[in-house]
C-alpha cells in the first residue's frame, strides 16, 4: 500500500509504522494549526518516523533546510537516506548509480524531478529493475489537479495545479511554466508569505485573476509588480477574465496557493469547476467557427 499523509493525520498517529517513508519538503503551510510556529509543523511532519524501526528506511530532501535542522538534533531510528535535488532541466536523472532518461516523460519542473528522484530511489531499494523503472517514468501522467493540462486552444494552454495550496507548491508550478502565464490564485490564506513568490512572478506573471472571497493578500504581495489584478468570485468569472487576457504563447495557471474552502468544496472541487469552464469556454469557441465542410 502506498499512502499519502498530511500532517492532520500524523498529529493523530499511533501505532502505525511505515516501511518506507519520504518526506519530500517542509515549507510553511497549515500554520494557523500550529500557532504560527514553525518547528511545530516541522515535528508534525517527522511523526511519520516516530515508530520506525531499524530495518525501515525514511527518505528526505538533502536540501530542504527544516529537514536538516530537525535530523541534527532529533535522530531517527530507522535507515536515512538524503536525496539531493537534481539537475533541473536535463534530459538524464541519476539516481543510486542508475541513468534514467527524461526526455520522454511528461514530468516538468524541478520539483517533478526530484519526486521523480524520491521514487526512483525508493522502487530501487524495494527491488525493482531500472528498467522497469523507465518504463513507468514514460508512461507516467499526472493526476488530477496537478500541473494537469486541461486544455489548448487559440494557442493557449490552461493548466489545473489546484492542489497547489500553498506557496512553495506555486513555486514550483511558476518554475516550469514556459511564457508568460496568466495566473489564477487566491481562497482561503493561511498566513502566507508570499516574498519568495515576488521575483518569479515579476518575470513570468502578465497578469493575476484573484479568485477569493478576500483577495488582499494577493493585492499588497502583487499590485506593484503585476500590470494587471482583477477580482473575481467565482471560476466562470475567473476563466472568462483570464480569457480575455490570454495570447497566443501564454499559459493560463490555476495554481492558488490558498485553501478552497472559501467558495468551493475543495481544492478537487475547484479544479474539477476550472476544468468544466475551461471546456466551456473551448466548446463556446468552437460553436461559433463556421463549418468549413458546408
Amino acid at each position: 500500500h502506498v499512502l499519502e499523509l498530511s500532517s492532520f493525520q500524523l498529529d493523530d498517529i499511533r501505532t502505525f509504522r511505515p516501511n518506507v517513508a519520504a518526506i519530500l519538503n517542509i515549507t510553511p503551510d497549515h500554520l494557523d494549526r500550529y500557532g504560527y510556529r514553525m518547528d511545530r509543523y516541522v515535528e508534525s511532519k517527522f511523526r511519520i518516523a516516530m515508530n520506525q524501526q531499524a530495518e525501515d528506511l525514511l527518505v528526505v530532501n538533502a536540501d530542504d533546510p527544516h529537514s536538516r535542522e530537525w535530523l541534527s538534533s532529533h535522530p531517527v531510528q530507522s535507515q536515512l537516506k538524503r536525496v539531493p535535488m537534481p539537475a533541473y532541466p536535463a534530459e538524464v536523472l541519476e539516481v543510486d548509480g542508475h541513468r534514467f532518461d527524461m526526455s520522454q516523460t511528461v514530468l516538468k519542473g524541478p520539483h517533478n524531478f526530484f519526486n521523480a528522484a524520491v521514487a526512483i530511489a525508493i522502487a530501487l531499494h524495494e527491488g525493482v529493475a531500472p528498467q522497469a523503472i523507465q518504463q513507468g517514468l514514460q508512461s507516467f501522467r499526472n493526476a488530477p489537479h496537478r500541473l494537469e493540462v486541461v486544455a489548448r486552444k487559440g494557442g493557449v494552454t490552461w493548466i489545473n495545479d489546484s492542489k497547489a495550496t500553498n506557496v512553495d507548491a506555486v513555486r514550483y508550478a511558476l518554475e516550469a511554466m514556459e511564457g508568460p502565464v496568466v495566473w489564477i490564485a487566491g481562497g482561503t490564506d493561511k498566513g502566507n508569505d508570499y516574498g519568495p513568490l515576488r521575483e518569479l512572478v515579476r518575470q513570468k506573471v502578465k497578469a493575476l485573476i484573484c479568485l477569493g472571497l478576500d483577495n488582499r493578500p494577493l493585492h499588497d504581495a502583487f499590485e506593484d509588480i503585476v500590470p494587471e489584478i482583477v477580482d473575481t468570485r467565482s471560476m466562470p468569472a475567473a476563466v472568462n477574465e483570464a480569457a480575455r487576457r490570454a495570447g497566443t504563447g501564454d499559459t493560463v495557471l490555476l495554481s492558488p496557493a490558498c485553501a478552497s474552502f472559501d467558495l468551493f468544496e475543495n481544492y478537487m472541487d475547484r479544479g474539477d469547476q476550472f476544468r468544466q469552464a475551461v471546456h466551456g469556454l473551448t466548446a463556446q469557441e468552437q460553436a461559433a467557427q463556421p463549418d468549413e465542410h458546408n
